[in-house]
């Protein structure tokens, strides 16, 4: 741990102006963003005696090796900023808010030809309306019964285009559950209009189209249609119950997301109901981890930024009214910059009286349930993972805590299409975006121990020339663990502020973090291999081991016996779960790169032939033998093949066919084989 003396800037070095700071690790990797208005008071305070600190702040500026700050123009430009690199650099001490649960949002894809219909999670697509979020089963039930009335397409894009092949819908379309605009049933301009009343009974519309249809309805018995009165009474019932099924709880023309929070000294369990329309439309919950001594007013300034800062095009997800319990710290510049998100004002209140009170309280409860689960399943989970990793740490004699686990894993086919998987556990945790996948060819692929080698070396060599590159760049640019940078205006895309641009920061990298231990898939060869590859590279702070599959034993480099954990040892499971997740990442890399070389083409070697040229190419002959047989003035026709592609086209075919039409010859015989 760094002592935070040896990095603390000299008095009077630090601006008094508002400004972005973070602290890095002695990797550079940014551990905590911040924002100050007035920077030397909120950076000193980091350097208190450390004894006043409290624990998590003790915490991180132990672990950090440096400070940096970035002067602003003003308190609105530094939360764009610190939202920014909040969001690209995903510090680890920053609060980091995390569904407690996946909410589905009924998605309509009104940019497509023919919109479809779907439930989405993830992130939010472009010219696609959202609806939601809601539970799992209700959503389901949702856009069952709205597909009664709205038969919108609901079907993925292979299943449109085979009924489009084969002029015959799928089971939906016989139903009556899709108007089927593959087949012409229901033209594109019609199916569109019908997207978008979807949309519109989705949005708050409701009553619109009950009232339509009951007109209808009232007509089709004065003309004693009663079959056609039938299932227009059941189309209304329908359209009732999905309406009705949100309890009207405000004014109707009331658009507003009301927030709640339930909070002890570590954790914050966070509520949110969606109110469109007066109706509550939608629930959603996040667990964070108050890893910086934060206030609330602090809490609900960075859930703002979390929650509605990504949304982009998608704003109409902002609503005009935002209903909190406090007021977040610098409401005034929050409400602005959520404004330009939106294009429209924003307003964060606190409510004081009636309903709207009285529906916070609601919230509230929910928040408090939410928080008893939490701690009832993360119990469990966090004292298992906690006791794996001390068991490990202990196990293998290790002086360092086990806070990131890298494992490796080989994967082919009698020696062919070899591939590596590369796995990371930090804090017991899969960190997926930190998973890498390697290529092996040439020498390396003789077997799996020269396989390994060379897979450590690349790692570990990547590691080590971006460590020296980050420290060349550092000196190149006179920056020390001191740094200032003066911006008088920031240019954040889609945050609507012009000036200049950001400073350039090191790029991120892929390598740049070292693990505490490396997990190889196999026995002593296979981690002798590692450690051999370590030590030519020269880093002697990283443990090796290998997880061997048969009797499931930890070996270490250079000993004749292996370490022996008890079969109900949590750091024995917590190694199986590593090695299993590296064998199904590296076992699937490889069926993509077989598959990828089985459908390999003659065209795969022209010189300047990309894959969507290819497909043209194929789409105008029709076939690849048609291709065989044109002349380069014929090649030259297809679209975006020009006479110079054409003639290196009809070079690699040509070369092709005279390398087929050679005879093979048996070599003991001499004898012509056909």
């Amino acid at each position: 741990m760094a002592d935070p003396a040896s990095y603390r800037p000299r008095p009077g070095e630090i601006p008094t102006d508002p400004g972005v700071y973070r602290f890095r690790d002695e990797h550079g990797r940014i551990i905590y963003v911040g924002k100050a208005k007035n920077l030397r008071s909120r950076l000193n305070s980091y350097f208190a005696n450390p004894a006043t600190l409290l624990p998590k702040t003790h915490a991180m500026v132990h672990h950090a090796a440096s400070v940096q700050w970035t002067t602003v123009g003003s308190e609105l430009e530094a939360l764009q900023l610190e939202y920014t690199w909040i969001k690209e650099f995903a510090p680890r001490y920053n609060l980091a808010f995390r569904d407690d649960k996946t909410y589905p949002y009924l998605a309509v894809s009104m940019g497509e030809k023919l919109p479809r219909v779907q439930v989405m999670r993830g992130e939010r697509r472009k010219d696609t309306k959202y609806f939601g979020p809601y539970t799992a089963g209700a959503i389901r039930e949702t856009m069952d019964t709205l597909l009664r009335v709205f038969p919108v397409r609901s079907c993925s894009t292979g299943v449109l285009r085979r009924a489009e092949r084969s002029g015959r819908p799928c089971l939906l379309g016989y139903i009556d559950k899709c108007a089927a605009p593959c087949v012409g049933r229901i033209s594109v301009e019609d199916h569109k209009a019908l997207a978008q009343d979807f949309c519109d009974f989705m949005g708050g519309e409701g009553k619109r189209f009950i009232a339509k249809l009951e007109k209808e309805m009232a007509s089709a018995v004065s003309e004693l249609e009663y079959e056609q009165a039938a299932r227009l009474r059941d189309d209304i019932i329908a359209l009732r119950k999905v309406f009705e099924r949100n309890a009207v709880v405000l004014a109707e023309d009331t658009n507003a997301d009301i927030f709640a929070v339930e909070q002890d000294e570590l954790e914050a369990a966070v509520q949110v109901f969606h109110v469109r329309g007066g109706r509550i439309r939608g629930q959603r919950g996040w667990v964070v981890e108050k890893v910086e001594d934060a206030t609330e007013a602090d809490l609900w300034e960075h859930l703002m930024q979390q929650v509605y800062g990504g949304q982009g095009e998608q704003s109409d997800v902002i609503p005009r009214r935002i209903l909190v319990p406090q007021l977040p710290a610098n409401h005034g510049e929050l409400s602005t910059w959520l404004g330009e998100i939106r294009g429209g004002k924003v307003s964060i209140s606190v409510p004081q009286r009636g309903e709207k009170a009285a529906l916070m309280g609601t919230v509230a409860q929910n928040a408090r349930q939410s928080m008893i689960l939490h701690k009832s399943r993360r119990a469990g989970d966090l004292t298992s993972r906690s006791l794996a990793l001390q068991e490990l740490q202990e196990a293998l004699d290790l002086p360092m805590p086990l806070l990131r686990i890298e494992c490796y894993d080989i994967s082919h086919v009698q020696g062919t299409n070899v591939v590596a998987s590369m796995v990371v556990v930090e804090d017991g945790l899969a960190k997926k975006s930190e998973y890498r996948k390697f290529s092996i060819t040439g020498e390396a692929a003789i077997d799996d121990t020269a396989s390994m080698h060379d897979v450590i070396t690349r790692r570990f060599r990547n590691y080590l020339a971006e460590k020296a590159a980050r420290s060349a760049l550092a000196t190149s640019s006179g920056e020390v663990p001191r740094a200032q940078v003066t911006i008088p205006n920031i240019d954040v895309p889609g945050l609507g502020v012009s000036g200049q641009e950001l400073p350039a920061e090191v790029p991120k990298s892929k390598f740049a973090y070292p693990p505490n231990l490396v997990v190889v898939d196999g026995g002593v060869p296979q981690v002798n291999a590692a450690q051999r590859a370590l030590s030519e590279l020269g880093i002697t702070d990283v443990a090796v081991i290998g997880l061997a599959k048969r009797l499931e034993e930890v070996w270490v480099p250079e000993s004749d016996f292996p370490v022996i954990l008890p079969r109900s040892s949590e750091g024995l499971y917590l190694l199986q779960r590593i090695r299993d997740e590296a064998h199904r990442f590296a076992i699937t890399f490889h069926r993509a790169k077989r598959g990828k070389a089985m459908t390999a083409s003659v065209l795969d070697s022209v010189p300047g032939m990309g894959s969507a040229k290819q497909k043209a190419l194929l789409s105008h002959f029709g076939s690849l033998k048609k291709v065989r047989g044109a002349t380069v003035e014929e090649l030259a026709l297809a679209k975006g093949i020009g006479p110079v592609l054409a003639q290196a086209i009809h070079e690699t075919v040509s070369a092709e066919q005279a390398v087929r039409a050679t005879p093979s010859v048996n070599m003991a015989t001499g004898e012509i084989l056909d």
